[in-house]
Formats: C-alpha cells, sequence, structure tokens
C-alpha cells in the first residue's frame, strides 16, 4: 500500500487521501475583470507533466486539510510533501527525470 506523509498528521496509507490536481494555480487577481480565456485557462487548462510535477491533496478521512506534494507521475513516487500556501522544496536528489 503506499503511504502518503501528510504534513499534518504524518505517514498515512493512500485510501485516506484524495488528489486535488495541479497545485500553485493562481485564481485570476481581479475576478469580476477577468476574460472568458483567463477563466477557461484557471479552471480547465491543466500541465500533463510526466516526471516530477507538484500536486494539491487533502487528507479527506484525517485532518481534512489540503496540502501539496511532488510526486514522480512515471513512478508514483511521492519525493515531498509540504502545507498549502509554502513554495515547493528542492527536488531531492535523483528525483529529477
Amino acid at each position: 500500500m503506499l503511504i502518503i506523509d501528510c504534513p499534518y498528521c504524518g505517514p498515512r496509507p493512500e485510501p485516506e487521501f484524495t488528489h486535488g490536481g495541479e497545485a500553485h494555480i493562481a485564481r485570476p487577481a481581479d475576478p469580476s475583470q477577468a476574460t472568458d480565456q483567463q477563466w477557461l485557462e484557471f479552471l480547465y487548462l491543466r500541465k500533463n507533466t510526466r516526471g516530477v510535477f507538484a500536486e494539491r491533496w487533502r487528507h479527506a478521512r484525517g485532518c481534512g486539510r489540503f496540502f501539496n506534494a511532488l510526486r514522480d507521475t512515471t513512478t508514483d513516487q511521492f519525493l515531498a510533501t509540504y502545507r498549502a500556501g509554502q513554495k515547493p522544496p528542492a527536488v531531492p536528489v535523483g528525483g529529477e527525470r
């Protein structure tokens, strides 16, 4: 079973978590002035990176908090987890592809 290290609760089994998509997506600065194209990009357009990728996760069956993770999409290995609002840590040595 895959173990995910919640930055709030510590290591827990994967079924306790839900995936929330790409991390660090910025909402339009002034939503009332955003164009249709800006809303399209914010709501729907996401990267589909092969390799190390920053993702948003939620510890749904634990503390309920959102956090971010660096995960290698080719191996499904979690390289680091960090609290929402923090910058991503440097990719551990050997984690880059």
